[in-house]
Order: C-alpha cells, then structure tokens, then sequence
C-alpha cells in the first residue's frame, strides 16, 4: 500500500494576516496546525507550496489582475506560517510562480503514483487549492484526492464554497464539510 500524502498549499503570513489575509484564513491556522502535527505522527510525507512573486509583480498577469503586491520572495509576507512548519526541517517546499504548480504535480506523480491518499489543506481554496487539487488529479487520476474543508479559506466564503463545489463535481473527495470554524 503506498503513503499517504499531505499538501499544505501557500499558508503564507500575506494569505493569512498580511497583505491578502482574512478573518477565515486566520480562523483555520490553528485546524492546519492540528492536520500537520496528525500527519507527521502518521508518518505521512507532507509537501508544502509557497506562492511566489518578484518585484515585478505589478507587470504580470496576475499583478494586473489583482494589483495587490503579496508573497514577494525573500518577504515575510512570502514565508509560511511558523507554526505550521515546526519540527518539518525536511519537508519538501514548491515555489510556485503561478496558481496551480506543474513542479508539484510531476513530483508526487513521479514518487508518490501509488499514493493510498492525497489531501489538500490551505490557501486560498477558490484560487491555488482548486488549482492544485485539478492539477494532481490530472497527473494521478486514478488516485484518491482529498480537500479538508475545515483547513481551507476562500477569498469569499461564497469562493469557497463554490470551489469545494467545483472539486467535488471533479471527483475530488470533500471532508470536513460543515466545520469551517467561521461558520
């Protein structure tokens, strides 16, 4: 039977508190901390993205579109949360330059295609989490994919609920449903 695997997608301090944070972001650090440490005492491999940007964020694509400079590297803003990093010197961190990262899907269909599991927790569920979820399942589809509600925010939680919605219709299996801790 393969690992079990666990994405934490871009639970950065911008996303959380910072340039881009909400209140519902805020409220589920504390769900994704309980998730890693489980993780970690299940002996699951946990893999980390990191939305990435550089001073020219404003001339891109995504910087036009929502003109709100956020995660530059080498910020803190860029850096995830601490809390959720503790005692994780191995992980495996993705920067990712765009939504959905290819690097992360290649890498578990790489090593992990005989994964038992795939779970994502994180950021920002309407945007990078369904982008990933979509993107892993394409690289591994005939492997279960996860997303615990509970360990994710939306820019909205309208997005949300949209985007868990969305997954789900795409055979991405949603748990936690009803246990937002915002709700």
């Amino acid at each position: 039977m393969g690992k079990k695997i666990l994405v934490v997608i871009d639970m950065q301090k911008d996303f959380i508190d910072g340039a881009l944070g909400s209140a519902e972001a805020v409220k589920i650090v504390d769900n994704c901390a309980k998730k890693i440490n489980n993780a970690k005492a299940e002996g699951k491999v946990i893999i980390y993205t990191r939305d990435t940007h550089f001073d020219d964020y404003m001339t891109t694509e995504e910087g036009k579109n929502l003109p709100v400079p956020h995660c530059i590297k080498g910020s803190d803003g860029w850096q995830i949360a601490s809390v959720l990093t503790e005692d994780a010197p191995d992980s495996v961190i993705f920067d990712k330059v765009t939504f959905g990262s290819r690097e992360l899907g290649q890498f578990i269909a790489d090593n992990y295609s005989d994964a038992e599991n795939i779970e994502l927790i994180g950021l920002c569920t309407d945007i990078c989490v369904i982008s990933n979820a979509l993107l892993i399942k394409a690289f591994c589809p005939n492997t279960p994919v996860s997303v615990d509600a509970a360990c994710c925010a939306g820019v909205t939680p309208a997005g949300h609920d949209t985007a868990l919605k969305a997954m789900g219709a795409c055979q991405i299996h949603v748990t936690g449903e009803g246990e937002e801790p915002w709700r």
